[in-house]
């Protein structure tokens, strides 16, 4: 028996590697087709975007798993049903649920590794991703001129270079229009001269030779400078060409980019703040009431429209403060209830996919393939529509578990029907539901 368990699950891992790095191969796919208007033309080294892809990698990895899982647990076993192994095995005497076994306590050992990485390791990866995004964002184009061509890519300046060699560092024919001073223009020409960046790529340095300087007055006439020169050095500001990296804490974290423990305690928080509002709907009504009607005097009725107007608009600004506190708690609610939804699918898709693969046979890769994308896209959607639900205030997050429990549900039943061959489907349900009456 234990030479059996050892077979299934080196049976399954070679399916699983291969079906968790296809899909992960296809969610980086998609990742650096999003963001890659946002690369191109940055100048960014190959280690640069190393880390980005890095980085990024950690939430496919949370994706792939389960996938991985199911197309493995389908193409393992549709194998085993074809050989006629399922056979062999089951006239040997081994049941069902023990062919399963190995699979299912290696499917809950992902479940507590994806879990361990979606709490530890994903939230510190998200946080750094958006960082590097929006530090790349921030980062101009790489400086290049054309020649014969104006350049305005440093601010407050325009240049213009009549030749250019490959190494864009040696020009002819050289002029710089100084847009800086809103009332004085400054026009400098040079027969040639040498660019480069400061070492630390805020300055432009342009060494120019055999030019001249014009520079006049826009307002006043007859201000005006010419200077000539052999030699000279233009220093211009280059702020944004390099790559700045932000600090740790200059970017606040996300939903997704926190812990358990510290989406738990904004929880906590944004409740307790419902209750102080709920308090002080309370204490409004009660102090409104003992207005109109307190002993000793009672208002006019004349006066109370304007009473209950003051008392609806003071009510109102409380619900919308009680409403932002929920929506905050709801969200991440939402988030928490993910961490958990998502490995926890590690095992559901193992007592779906062992069963469907013999009932189906479905070895091969195209089969295992298909009946895989049919139940992620019902799993998402499933998971995707709860969230939206919970979002908006209509379910609580714990309907992110119908997924989970939608698709237990079909595997517990295909199990059922595929232990017991001469039981189908319907049957089963049929059983269930008079043992529930």
């Amino acid at each position: 028996m234990r030479l059996l368990s050892r077979y299934i699950v080196a049976a399954h891992l070679p399916p699983f590697v291969f079906g968790a790095s296809v899909v992960l191969f296809l969610f980086l796919m998609q990742f650096l087709l999003r963001v890659l208007d946002q690369l191109v033309g940055k100048g960014l080294g190959a280690l640069v975007i190393a880390q980005l892809i890095a980085v990024n990698i950690a939430w496919m990895v949370v994706l792939a798993v389960p996938i991985g899982v199911l197309f493995s647990s389908l193409m393992t076993f549709g194998r085993l049903a074809q050989s006629h192994e399922v056979t062999a095995m089951k006239a040997s005497g081994m049941s069902l649920f023990q062919m399963m076994l190995p699979v299912i306590i290696s499917g809950a050992a992902l479940t507590g590794a994806v879990f361990w990485f979606n709490d530890a390791v994903l939230p510190d990866a998200n946080h750094r991703a958006k960082t590097m995004l929006m530090d790349i964002q921030r980062k101009k184009p790489t400086f290049a001129l054309e020649a014969g061509q104006f350049s305005t890519q440093l601010e407050g300046y325009t240049l213009l270079a009549r030749w250019i060699d490959t190494s864009q560092t040696h020009l002819r024919g050289i002029t710089i229009f100084d847009r800086r001073d809103i009332n004085r223009m400054t026009i400098v020409n040079a027969d040639s001269g040498y660019l480069r960046f400061s070492p630390s790529y805020r300055y432009v340095l342009l060494e120019l030779y055999q030019g001249d300087v014009h520079q006049y007055a826009r307002q006043r006439r007859g201000d005006y400078r010419y200077i000539r020169f052999a030699r000279q050095l233009v220093i211009i500001p280059a702020y944004g060409f390099l790559l700045e990296r932000s600090g740790e804490g200059a970017i606040s974290r996300g939903d997704r980019e926190m812990r358990i423990a510290d989406m738990e305690m904004i929880v906590r928080s944004a409740r307790q703040q419902q209750q102080v509002h709920w308090q002080n709907i309370e204490q409004a009504v009660s102090q409104h009431l003992d207005r109109l009607l307190g002993a000793g005097h009672v208002l006019a009725p004349s006066a109370w429209p304007e009473q209950a107007a003051l008392l609806a608009s003071h009510l109102s600004t409380i619900g919308y403060q009680y409403n932002d506190a929920d929506r905050m708690a709801r969200q991440y609610e939402v988030e928490i209830q993910k961490k958990y939804v998502i490995p926890v699918a590690c095992l559901v898709f193992v007592l779906v996919g062992c069963p469907l693969g013999i009932r189906t046979r479905g070895g091969s890769f195209g089969m295992s393939a298909l009946i895989s994308l049919g139940f992620y896209i019902l799993y998402w959607a499933c998971l995707i529509g709860g969230e939206k639900l919970a979002d908006r205030q209509y379910a609580s997050p714990v309907i992110l578990w119908s997924a989970n429990v939608l698709l237990a549900a079909i595997g517990v039943a295909l199990m059922v029907t595929t232990a017991n061959e001469s039981l189908s489907l319907r049957a089963v349900v049929r059983r269930w539901l008079r043992s529930s009456a």
